[in-house]
């Protein structure tokens, strides 16, 4: 209920698991109530065939619509007509419920210490207005209510806290994640290791690039120092396009989602296909900044399929 300060000065934060398995558990938690919307319970399930044909993306294969006309009721495929009012008196209920909680929590925390207790609630964004639909009713109706009906506690984000609250533990805080059973095993194990001595090569190719071919402006700053791009070659302009180009790939391949996909086998195919691409990839622009034989044109389509981060500054790699 405290942030430590880590020997090398980042803060880190705990996160509360009561306030989470309110919100988050698939048991326990808010989003299984029956009066909900069903996630699942879809009319690309339900309804004939032949009527859905025009509508589904692929005419011969039932898939989600996003229309579902059911909510939670049980654990059996019967279910019950959804209402709109109900499912939003339930929100309104479990946003008092929740209330409730963190100024009881939060009161007794205060009397045994010594600073200003925070409970962290980190939850995947996906959650409100997705799989649980009334998600973003109970938001708006909790902060509400934290503003109007209480004084115990005030909202504020993890920066704001540090802002108004400097001094700190220093600790070196135990490898941990939210993942299953506490730690890395959902993006570490014998389905995806495969990937990581990849990534590993991938990234201190990265650096040694950004050293040696990177504007000293763009580099400036890092610890390890930043030389001057070589002036033989190619224009540094093109090279700047490659080595951004190169990190994008390089972020897309270490993406959490392909290991994760791999572990839960939902579509292991096209994460594998993912990882080898951007790995490809991002391998042809190592190749050719070293050989100064850019291919514009082939860099230009990467550059239009894989544009995330436009504004990607390639000095962070060196």
């Amino acid at each position: 209920f405290a942030p430590i300060l880590t020997p090398q000065g980042l803060a880190v934060f705990g996160r509360d698991l009561t306030s989470a398995k309110q919100v988050w558990s698939r048991h326990e938690g808010y989003p299984g109530d029956p009066r909900y919307r069903d996630f699942y319970r879809d009319i690309g399930f339900d309804l004939d065939l032949d009527y859905l044909k025009p509508f589904l993306a692929a005419p011969d294969q039932r898939g989600f619509t996003g229309i579902k006309y059911h909510r939670i009721t049980g654990a059996g495929s019967a279910k019950v007509v959804y209402e709109r009012k109900t499912a939003v008196a339930a929100a309104d209920e479990h946003a008092d419920h929740f209330l409730a909680a963190r100024v009881d929590q939060i009161q007794r925390l205060k009397r045994i210490m010594d600073r200003p207790p925070l409970v962290l609630c980190p939850y995947d964004a996906e959650l409100f207005g997705h799989w649980w639909y009334e998600g973003l009713e109970f938001l708006n109706l909790f902060v509400r209510k934290a503003y109007f009906d209480q004084n115990a506690f005030r909202l504020i984000t993890p920066g704001q806290f540090l802002r108004q609250h400097s001094t700190h533990q220093v600790a070196a805080p135990a490898a941990s994640s939210w993942g299953e059973e506490g730690y890395w095993r959902v993006w570490l194990n014998e389905n995806n290791q495969w990937i990581y001595p990849h990534l590993r090569v991938a990234q201190d190719r990265m650096s040694n690039l950004v050293r040696r071919f990177g504007r000293r402006e763009v580099c400036s700053g890092q610890t390890t120092g930043a030389a001057v791009g070589p002036s033989e070659g190619q224009p540094q302009a093109l090279r700047d396009r490659a080595l951004k180009q190169a990190a994008r790939e390089l972020l897309l391949a270490q993406s959490s989602d392909w290991p994760f996909i791999l572990r839960t086998g939902t579509s292991p195919g096209y994460a594998r296909k993912r990882v080898r691409e951007h790995l490809l990839r991002f391998t042809g622009i190592y190749e050719q900044l070293l050989q100064s034989k850019i291919d514009e044109a082939w860099l230009a389509q990467i550059e239009a399929q894989d544009n995330i981060f436009p504004e990607l500054n390639y000095g962070h790699f060196a």
